[in-house]
């Protein structure tokens, strides 16, 4: 056995010591115990020796502790409550109502089904953390097969073989414009009628799938695109279409509350559509943190 994990005592005189620091009386602690006094007194002294220190000061009339033995109570006393709490910790583990899950959400995740799902786990799971991260669809899903999330909430764009993935939407994307643009007041629009607008889009490297169905939609709709800037994270978009730059693509789902300052309008005809998944590591199991906020997640 390494040196480090040699101890002259075994943790039975750690108990038997603080039952009598705590009692400063050998019959109070014996009986306590359930052991026979002399005995108790032969743990104690064992201790002592293996530690070679004094740590109780005994009289007829009293018992004391030595500055020693005030030392030891101190260290032992969160030692054997920390080995205590440990059978209770363990099963809470393995039932799913302790641990810590990293998760990586996109904007839409944020703006849609996420709030609901957060909000219902920490009801029902209050003992689990979760460490939350935005984070591009694309960053994920490294993340993701290098095993550094729990799960993600993305977009896919391709198949993911080393991934278990549900999906929470799918939805066709409407366009959010400036309040004064001059289709604002149109109840419909179609892409065709935005053809002298610039949008407001995303790093291509950052949704690969989304970024190319968007120039698919204007494709089919006979429009070039003019792209005025490229954003991230999403909710920066909406802050340069309040700014009055240009126009974004953006789901019924997120497109409540708005700001004054913009109007979503729904799309007829070629329009880019958005998928939401949630997505984790397809082997092993899940843990039972994870498993229980999978479970939440699936009844969105």
């Amino acid at each position: 056995m390494p040196r480090e994990y040699q101890f002259p005592f075994e943790l039975r005189h750690l108990v038997y010591f603080r039952e009598v620091a705590r009692r400063l009386h050998f019959r109070e602690a014996a009986e306590a115990l359930g052991v026979a006094q002399p005995a108790l007194s032969r743990q104690v002294a064992q201790l002592e020796a293996a530690l070679g220190a004094n740590l109780l000061n005994r009289t007829r009339r009293r018992v004391e502790l030595t500055p020693a033995g005030k030392l030891l109570l101190e260290r032992a006393e969160p030692l054997l409550r920390s080995l205590h709490a440990i059978p209770r910790e363990l099963r809470a583990t393995a039932g799913g109502e302790v641990g810590h899950l990293r998760v990586a959400f996109t904007g839409l995740a944020m703006a849609t089904v996420l709030p609901g799902i957060l909000r219902e786990f920490h009801r029902k799971h209050p003992g689990i953390k979760l460490e939350l991260n935005e984070s591009p669809t694309s960053s994920q899903l490294v993340a993701l097969e290098a095993g550094e999330l729990a799960c993600g909430f993305f977009h896919p764009d391709a198949p993911t073989p080393a991934l278990a993935t549900r999906t929470l939407l799918h939805e066709k994307n409407g366009v959010l414009l400036p309040a004064g643009h001059p289709r604002a007041k149109a109840r419909v629009l179609r892409l065709r009628d935005l053809a002298d607008t610039p949008f407001v889009l995303f790093p291509r490297a950052h949704n690969p799938g989304f970024y190319d169905r968007v120039l698919a939609a204007f494709a089919a709709a006979g429009v070039a695109p003019r792209i005025a800037e490229e954003v991230w994270p999403r909710a920066n978009a909406t802050g340069l279409v309040r700014a009055g730059v240009g126009a974004t693509f953006m789901t019924p789902s997120e497109a409540q509350p708005l700001p004054p300052e913009v109007v979503f309008r729904p799309l007829t005809g070629p329009a880019p559509e958005s998928r939401l998944v949630i997505g984790w590591r397809a082997s092993p199991p899940p843990e039972p943190a994870l498993a229980a906020f999978l479970a939440v997640a699936s009844r969105t």
